[in-house]
């Protein structure tokens, strides 16, 4: 939506535009920030400027009101790029999705978007061209609610041509929502990967002051670089400072928090390593080491799979036509895995039909278990399996992966009780 008549005819004559930034001053205050685009909530003599802050404000002009261009925004360039390259430096490529970590501000709307532009901030991160050598590549931009099989497919093919190409190790710029779901993906698809993988995100766009994107991606290009682990890895901050920072494994990091940085755990296990801001590495369990074998991707996944959250009262026939048309259901459970017996039919049905039913946990601690209680033991009677402490969405990725990946319904259930990139575990580790 556009300004008024009377606004656009004041900016336009002071040569002001949507991304310059501007001094406005109003009613005795001054306010500096990048001209926004004008919306529906706002009244018609409001001008929005987003301030230092990362913050949006509504100015009201008045007919004194003092407007001063301070600068015009610059081009954005949207293009993949090679870094100066340096001896006796590994070599890593950046693949850029979108996300958080490489979001702008939509010109037309003032919205966060993602942008093609990954090049652009890798670039402005000084430090990691100290590191390793860097490639910059633009895969996809998008949010990552909107990742879906198919992505994780290029990315898996991706990863693998990258490494296959002489590239010591990979990290991926990913929004956080579901960035535990594309890491688990990897972590199937690409199986014993010889070289790092490293996922990474923002929980705070780099246009924010306050941002954790450049200190992120320093610590996943060091991890990726100089880490020593092959595998699937995430790499967040691990405090709210910018002087810790955790790897997860692929197959267990949750987020756990809508905002914070230390947004990442990893129920039951606790991360992989933990790093200070110099790169100084404690390792807290045991991993592969970087190999020189090439990077396969096996990346067929069974879309009819359904991942389903318990809740009391949950009513079946509203489920059944959902349950009975999947090949593959994963129920989040209560407790140790647990469902009211009024779905116990249905899970019978759909199991008898050739539908693989896992039960995991809500829980975000401890293991499923249906010997306990005599609800779990109908479940199991009817067919159900279970999957120790595997997160309900790793179960979900890994039950994809399993279908599309073995000949029958017995081997995907193998496959889905067998441990095949340190998803699941049926030991405990008390905290002490």
């Amino acid at each position: 939506m556009s300004y008024s008549i009377s606004i656009s005819k004041r900016l336009e004559a002071i040569g002001a535009k949507e991304g310059s930034r501007l001094s406005v001053a109003s009613r005795g205050k001054t306010f500096v920030g990048t001209l926004m685009p004008h919306h529906e909530f706002s009244g018609e003599d409001i001008i929005i400027l987003k301030l230092s802050s990362g913050y949006n404000i509504g100015i009201r002009i008045l007919e004194d009101s003092d407007i001063k261009v301070l600068g015009q925004p610059a081009p954005v360039l949207k293009r993949d790029i090679l870094l100066e390259k340096k001896a006796g430096l590994p070599n890593i490529t950046i693949i850029g999705t979108g996300g958080t970590i490489s979001s702008a501000a939509d010109p037309k709307t003032g919205a966060m978007q993602p942008q093609h532009s990954s090049a652009e901030f890798v670039s402005g991160i000084q430090e990691i061209t100290d590191i390793a050598n860097i490639t910059v590549k633009a895969a996809m931009a998008i949010f990552s609610e909107n990742m879906n099989a198919d992505r994780w497919k290029d990315l898996a093919e991706a990863v693998a041509e990258e490494m296959n190409n002489g590239a010591d190790g990979v990290v991926i710029m990913h929004g956080t929502d579901t960035m535990g779901y594309t890491a688990s993906a990897l972590s199937f698809m690409l199986g014993d990967v010889p070289k790092p993988v490293v996922l990474v995100g923002a929980q705070r766009s780099p246009d924010r002051p306050s941002s954790d994107a450049p200190s992120n991606m320093t610590a996943a290009v060091r991890f990726c670089a100089k880490g020593g682990a092959a595998g699937v890895f995430v790499v967040m901050h691990e405090a709210l400072g910018d002087d810790s920072f955790a790897v997860h494994l692929g197959t267990r990091a949750r987020k756990m928090h809508t905002s914070r940085r230390d947004a990442f755990k990893s129920p039951n296990t606790g991360p992989f390593a933990v790093m200070d801001k110099d790169g100084n590495t404690t390792f807290k369990m045991e991993g592969r080491a970087v190999s020189e074998g090439k990077a396969a991707a096996a990346t067929k996944m069974e879309k009819a799979v359904t991942l389903i959250q318990y809740y009391p009262g949950m009513d079946p026939k509203l489920f059944e036509d959902v349950i009975m048309k999947s090949k593959g259901i994963v129920i989040s459970g209560t407790g140790l895995g647990h469902v009211g017996s009024d779905m116990i039919p249905l899970i019978r049905k759909a199991v008898a039909g050739g539908t693989i039913v896992v039960a995991a946990s809500q829980c975000t601690e401890g293991t499923t278990s249906l010997n306990v209680y005599s609800t779990g033991r109908e479940m199991l009677s009817a067919g159900v399996i279970t999957v120790q402490d595997m997160l309900p969405e790793t179960a979900y990725v890994k039950l994809m992966w399993a279908l599309a990946n073995s000949d029958d319904t017995d081997e995907a259930k193998r496959l889905m009780m067998t441990p095949l990139a340190n998803e699941m575990s049926g030991r405990r580790v008390a905290d002490v």
